[in-house]
């Protein structure tokens, strides 16, 4: 299931439930940075393209899925931030999506990756990680970028907001 609400920034987000697998965990008991950016693939696929008969999919999943439309999304630029340890857990971790640009071809995807809703105390959830992924739509024949569509500009508008500042950025 996802859904969305404002964030803590009052932009709308969209909250995506991720669960952890055994393997993600590395050597030191906790997700390993490759499998957070597997997670964040998840959670992507999972707010971008169409769900499936039978699927329930928030309102920015709007993209053809068929291996047929012609349209790739590639990744240009991912960038991560570590705030804490992501310990293996039971509960899905709560990957919160909106976007920092909506550009001509291409999309800056933001992320906050919390911890589970379900188990948020008095002090709320805490953050493990921050990421943005800048996403470039590119037709699949010739390579070439294609214009985001008015189908998705329409979807994803209302989850634009500020993009992530970086700890390491002055």
């Amino acid at each position: 299931m996802t859904d969305t609400d404002a964030g803590t920034s009052g932009t709308a987000r969209v909250h995506l439930p991720i669960h952890l697998r055994w393997g993600d965990l590395d050597a030191f008991n906790h997700v390993n940075n490759t499998s957070m950016l597997k997670l964040l693939e998840e959670a992507r696929v999972r707010a971008f393209w169409q769900p499936g008969v039978g699927e329930t999919a928030p309102p920015t999943a709007v993209m053809n899925s068929s291996l047929h439309a012609g349209v790739l999304t590639l990744i240009a630029r991912q960038e991560i931030e570590y705030l804490r340890p992501v310990p293996y857990q039971r509960h899905p971790l709560d990957v919160q999506l909106w976007f920092g640009r909506l550009g001509g071809s291409s999309i800056d995807v933001c992320y906050e990756v919390c911890s589970p809703r379900e188990t948020a105390g008095e002090s709320g959830q805490e953050i493990y990680a921050r990421a943005t992924t800048v996403v470039v739509k590119v037709d699949a024949e010739t390579g070439k970028p294609l214009r985001l569509s008015e189908i998705e500009r329409d979807a994803w508008a209302p989850y634009v907001g500020e993009p992530l500042r970086y700890g390491h950025r002055r």
